[in-house]
């Protein structure tokens, strides 16, 4: 086990006090995220959602033996707190308080620091979901082993590319066994390519336009991922409709900024959606991992994650947040690809355990 751990932890209620959850993640200097856990605590307030977050994820790390401990969280009252800038005095957290600094001198070393909240958006999508399900959830990721073959990836962009910078990130802190083997990009002046390019990627542009029709079309782009042996592919922003051949059936990808069924289908994209969701006056959004098939957003749904919406949101606001999801959530169903997790029964897609 390694000798120093860095833990990301978080809490909140929906209340204060309200039902309350906790979160927290550990990983190696490496970056391999080691363990991610979001308990339910039932009714709780934001502050002690946050200690016992804290606490839990110092007993996670002494359990495997870490010696050394980084720990980063979002609240910086707990933090100054934790520093000795600032005096205990609830009592209903001064308990959680000295179970944490009884369990901090059990190390040889640490340190806790406040990061603003965007920089902690695992731990806080633990805390999320397990408000959402009302449970405990638990998502344990292990180092890559390095003797086994990376799964090959093709990546459909048709944009900015942050999805794919999510996951050549993902793949270069070994939390993916993968590598990006050919993009595809279906517009040639889009940051994507750019950042693709920099990131020392193939690169290939397959514009709708340049082709008589979309039987046409999608063969040149089939024709591209067989040359490049791709395993899986990966729809990052990908705007145009193809046909799928059967050889990749179960084996494409996408992301879609909102929890299909709903707000899916053509003209369902981006800005569009999130317009959408707030005009319904939806409370919750996220996003959705998905198969494709050969219709627009109609595929097995793999993975999805919520996030809060709220009256003030704009679809700018509510994007950015979703996004936050958006990369936790397409890695997770790839990992689950690479792990042979995924079955397909009946047009639902069964994890296996």
């Amino acid at each position: 086990m390694p000798e120093k751990i860095i833990a990301y932890t978080d809490g909140g209620s929906r209340g204060n006090p309200g039902p309350a959850a906790a979160g927290f993640v550990l990983s190696d200097q490496e970056g391999n995220q080691l363990l991610a856990k979001g308990l339910f605590l039932g009714t709780k307030t934001n502050n002690e959602a946050e200690y016992t977050a804290l606490v839990k994820a110092l007993e996670a790390s002494l359990e495997i033996n870490a010696e050394k401990i980084m720990i980063f969280s979002d609240s910086e009252l707990l933090v100054r707190q934790m520093q000795g800038q600032y005096k205990v005095k609830s009592d209903k957290i001064l308990p959680l308080y000295e179970e944490a600094v009884s369990l901090l001198w059990r190390f040889k070393k640490w340190k806790i620091e406040h990061i603003p909240r965007e920089k902690n958006s695992i731990a806080d999508g633990l805390v999320n979901e397990a408000l959402d399900v009302g449970h405990d959830i638990e998502g344990r990721r292990k180092a890559v082993p390095k003797n086994e073959k990376p799964v090959r990836l093709g990546v459909l962009l048709s944009g900015g590319g942050r999805t794919l910078l999510n996951i050549l990130e993902e793949i270069k802190k070994g939390r993916l066994n993968a590598q990006v083997a050919v993009v595809i990009s279906s517009l040639s002046t889009v940051a994507g390519v750019e950042r693709a390019k920099n990131a020392g990627l193939d690169v290939k542009v397959i514009r709708r336009k340049d082709y008589p029709d979309i039987d046409e079309f999608s063969a040149i782009i089939q024709k591209e991922l067989t040359a490049a042996n791709v395993d899986l592919v990966i729809q990052a922003g990908w705007l145009c409709l193809w046909k799928i051949p059967a050889k990749y059936e179960n084996r494409v990808m996408n992301i879609h900024p909102a929890l299909l069924p709903s707000f899916g289908g053509q003209g369902m994209w981006g800005h569009y959606v999130h317009e959408a969701v707030l005009k319904k006056g939806c409370k919750v959004s996220g996003c959705t991992v998905h198969f494709c098939t050969n219709e627009y957003d109609k595929g097995p749904i793999i993975v999805q994650m919520t996030c809060p919406a709220y009256d003030t949101d704009t679809p700018d606001t509510l994007a950015a947040r979703v996004f936050e999801q958006e990369c936790i959530a397409y890695p997770e169903a790839i990992r689950l690809f690479i792990e042979q997790k995924l079955h397909v029964q009946n047009g639902i897609v069964k994890i296996k355990k």
